[in-house]
């Protein structure tokens, strides 16, 4: 065998060993860093955490079952701050992001619109809020992000399934999707980030898959398929990038999270079902806080954790 075809195999078998051993590494008997969170309705407390978003300071900020927003420091401590929805009885908020000014973006789901709050929880600006499937109205809103140009991007499902892009001002640009399981389709959008490559990537939860679009809504590529293995995925909820442009997914059915490269390579993973430290029970969402340490939402144990992963 030539000397060239050899050296290229033994490349490839120690690139598999490393993943393997970084993935045994991952699950094997970790604890997070710290804890934080209770159940309960007083300041500070949580009922059901299902969203989470960092401002520019680094603060933490949460919605749960209550349609609560509250915000914390990166150790969990409270920071003081509470605001509501102002109309949770069709349902909850279920999504956070911080728009390019540090402000927050909160998806009233049930209420087919995103609201603006400043950091300290003032409504600045309402977009949306009539239900239908023409431009400018939404069905079930999950998520909203903000790109640096000022475009947001809204994820839809329930009575569309789709991506809808606004301009700064809230005005109708372009949509893309329709419910389905080709290529561009969608079975429930839960989340939404901006990637290294200035890509849109998408948590195709029912589909068990990222995809990945431009900003145009151009399809690029997709990763994943439904398992328990390395990059297979059960219900993925939220996904995110850290600084080194490393992502993140949160998968609800796995209850782990899986670290990846943004083509999709399985990197490591973490946690388990269960309600001791480093498990999950049903977990939704999480964020890298500004230390680049991971917070994942752990829904029904009412709790945060912290991982260093």
């Amino acid at each position: 065998m030539p000397r060239r075809a050899i050296a290229i195999g033994l490349i490839l078998v120690a690139a598999i060993a490393f993943v393997v051993r970084t993935v045994l590494h991952a699950r094997a008997g970790r604890v997070p860093e710290i804890m934080w969170g209770k159940r309960g309705v007083m300041p500070g407390d949580v009922v059901r955490p299902r969203a989470a978003t960092v401002d520019l300071n680094g603060d933490i900020y949460l919605v749960d079952f209550t349609a609560r927003i509250q915000r914390y420091h990166p150790d969990g401590t409270y920071a003081g701050v509470t605001w509501q929805t102002p109309d949770f009885r069709n349902g909850r908020p279920s999504g956070l992001s911080t728009d390019r000014d540090g402000n927050i973006l909160v998806c009233d789901s049930h209420y087919h619109c995103v609201r603006t709050y400043s950091p300290d929880g003032q409504l600045l600006r309402t977009m949306g809020g009539n239900a239908g499937t023409g431009a400018g109205q939404f069905g079930y809103v999950s998520d909203c992000i903000q790109d640096a140009d000022g475009f947001y991007y809204l994820a839809e499902f329930g009575q569309n399934d789709r991506i809808t892009k606004l301009d700064s001002e809230g005005r109708f640009v372009c949509t893309w999707g329709t419910s389905g399981l080709e290529p561009g389709q969608f079975q429930r959008v839960r989340s939404l980030a901006i990637g290294p490559d200035d890509l849109i990537y998408v948590a195709d939860a029912c589909n068990h898959r990222i995809q990945v679009f431009t900003k145009a809504g151009e399809f690029v590529r997709t990763f994943g398929q439904a398992g328990e293995k390395a990059g297979e995925f059960s219900y993925p909820y939220d996904l995110c990038f850290n600084a080194k442009g490393e992502l993140y997914v949160v998968e609800r059915g796995n209850m782990r999270v899986q670290k990846l490269t943004k083509e999709g390579l399985p990197l490591g993973s973490w946690g388990g079902p269960g309600a001791g430290k480093g498990q999950f029970a049903d977990p939704w969402a999480l964020v890298v806080d500004k230390n680049g340490k991971v917070q994942v939402v752990d829904t029904e144990n009412h709790r945060v954790q912290r991982i260093d992963f």
